[in-house]
């Protein structure tokens, strides 16, 4: 049976054919499986006997499939490494310029990397969101003037659902989610319907920072703002606050940065007065705190939000916010 396997194998050069082989021996209803079958058979001290012999045989055959599987693959392996044998004195193909990063991509790292080094979590929450969280939730109630300026596009046949005009929704989902203490910037894409001119669009990407713990202040708002700010803009950027009004805060305030432009001389981009407005910010409303399921008389939070588009076009120097969804090469290139 053992010389039977060998000369079966002899001319055996492919898997297949050896898997073939295989079963005739070794399958279930192989030449192996039917002499175990025939043990059963034997009486008394010759059934031992038979059953040793068998017992060697398949043994033997099997190292015999065994030693053919091994040489096939070598045999494989040689002659794949013949046919994808590299030239290393071939010359090098033409190297191809590599790509460039968008500069909102560019900005929105950077804000993440700042941002992770503080302990902040980095959220997105849904672009197509319910009126409760981008309205109500935040204390904005159907009626109050606050959702005219927002712009908002309204899902046709579904009142009660919007696209998001701003990232602030998520506030209220991680309270929710997280609880108190929490430190979190939520980055994504905002929604507004308005005309796009040369500092507006309709679409455009936000950054928005929440933190509540016990004992947050106006002044860990203001020194959270002049690292990003600091980091984003330059070392020698300075902010000022000024009050301002907006629903979901309390006090609320307007972040002013000196002009990126002129460094605060006073220049054509920020009208002569040496400050451009940036972005909103202020100490969350005690309301916004119960939606979100947290005690405000045991916690304050501040948030804030901007821009991601008015970051860059600071960082960069670039007077078009239409610029950045032009797809234009050479635009991006200089990133």
């Amino acid at each position: 049976m053992v010389n039977e396997a060998r000369a079966a194998l002899r001319g055996i050069s492919s898997f297949a054919d050896l898997e073939k082989a295989r079963v005739e021996f070794l399958g279930r209803s192989g030449v192996i499986a039917m002499l175990m079958r025939d043990i059963t058979k034997q009486d008394g001290a010759q059934r031992k006997t038979f059953g040793a012999a068998v017992n060697r045989i398949k043994v033997d055959v099997e190292k015999l499939f065994a030693d053919k599987e091994r040489a096939l693959g070598e045999a494989a392996n040689e002659k794949l490494a013949d046919n994808e044998a590299i030239d290393v004195t071939a010359p090098a193909l033409p190297r191809h310029e590599s790509g460039h990063y968008h500069p909102i991509t560019l900005v929105e790292q950077e804000l993440t990397d700042v941002f992770t080094s503080m302990g902040f979590m980095v959220l997105d929450g849904p672009e197509l969101e319910s009126d409760y969280y981008n309205f109500e939730a935040l204390n904005i109630p159907p009626g109050h003037p606050a959702r005219d300026i927002q712009d908002t596009f309204y899902i046709k046949g579904h009142p009660d659902w919007v696209m998001r005009t701003h990232t602030s929704p998520v506030q209220v989902r991680a309270m929710q989610q997280y609880g108190a203490p929490l430190r979190t910037v939520v980055i994504g894409r905002v929604f507004r319907h308005e005309a796009t001119d040369a500092s507006h669009e309709h679409t455009f990407r936000q950054i928005e920072g929440l933190v509540i713990d016990e004992g947050i202040s106006l002044a860990h708002l203001k020194g959270t703002l002049l690292v990003m700010l600091k980091k984003i803009l330059g070392a020698e950027v300075k902010i000022r606050l000024r009050p301002s009004y907006f629903p979901f805060v309390e006090p609320g305030v307007e972040i002013d940065v000196s002009c990126t432009m002129c460094t605060g001389a006073g220049c054509r981009a920020c009208k002569q007065n040496g400050w451009m407005e940036l972005l909103g910010a202020g100490m969350v409303h005690p309301r916004v705190l119960e939606t979100g399921g947290i005690d405000p008389k045991k916690y304050t939070g501040f948030a804030f939000g901007t821009g991601i588009e008015r970051l860059a076009m600071l960082k960069y120097g670039i007077e078009d916010i239409r610029h950045f969804n032009e797809s234009d090469v050479r635009f991006i290139e200089q990133f």
